[in-house]
Formats: structure tokens, sequence, C-alpha cells
């Protein structure tokens, strides 16, 4: 999976989540994914390399990058909540969209319980 791929699985993906909304409010070349205005993921491109950017566990985040090679810390965000996941032959889109449930679930348990979407 290439890079334009990557993002545009994991954009597909975000955007079918409950109340899932994307937005550009660093500029235009960084898309935003929220819910209830809490951010969950983001894309964009650094040095010519185009990556999806998640929350996760410090402890799951340490060892994702350990079991693959295009996942690091989180592209500037906290290095310990956020990982950066750039296209590589370990990146398939149920990885990329396990990575993208599990980061909007995290986002989504730290709302307050009348701002939490209903979830089936």
């Amino acid at each position: 999976m290439d890079g334009s791929r990557l993002q545009a699985c994991a954009a597909d993906y975000a955007l079918q989540l409950p109340q899932s909304e994307k937005s550009n409010p660093f500029g235009p070349e960084h898309d935003v994914y929220k819910v209830a205005d809490k951010i969950f993921m983001m894309t964009t491109e650094v040095r010519g390399i185009k990556m999806v950017t998640v929350k996760g566990t410090p402890e799951d985040n340490l060892l994702q990058c350990t079991v693959y090679d295009s996942v690091t810390p989180g592209y500037h965000m906290n290095k310990r909540h956020w990982i950066s996941i750039a296209a590589g032959p370990q990146i398939t889109p149920a990885v990329i969209e396990g990575f993208v449930a599990t980061s909007y679930h995290i986002v989504v348990q730290s709302l307050p319980k009348y701002k939490r979407p209903v979830l089936a």
C-alpha cells in the first residue's frame, strides 16, 4: 500500500465512524478527524512521506513501533500517546482500520457520557 492509499483508506474508515468530522484547523496540508471536537486522527505529508497519526495507549504504542517498521512515535504530537504510520509492506487496510478504530475508541471513552456518540 502506498502513502496515498494509506491516507485514503484511513480517511474513508474514519468518516464512517459515528459523529466523525473532518476539518483543517492547522492548514490545508493537515486533514484532522474529530469526534465531539476531540482529535482522533490526522493525515499529513512530511518531507514527501504521507502518514496517518493516531492515538494509542503508551504500552501499545511502544509495541506497535517495535512490530511495524513504518510506525514511529507521533509526528508533532505527544510521543507517548500518538503514533504515526507511513506506508510499508506490513501495513494493510485491515491494519490501518484497526489503528483508527483503537484511536477513535480511546477518544470516545475519554468524553463525558453526554457527548459520546451512540455506538452500535
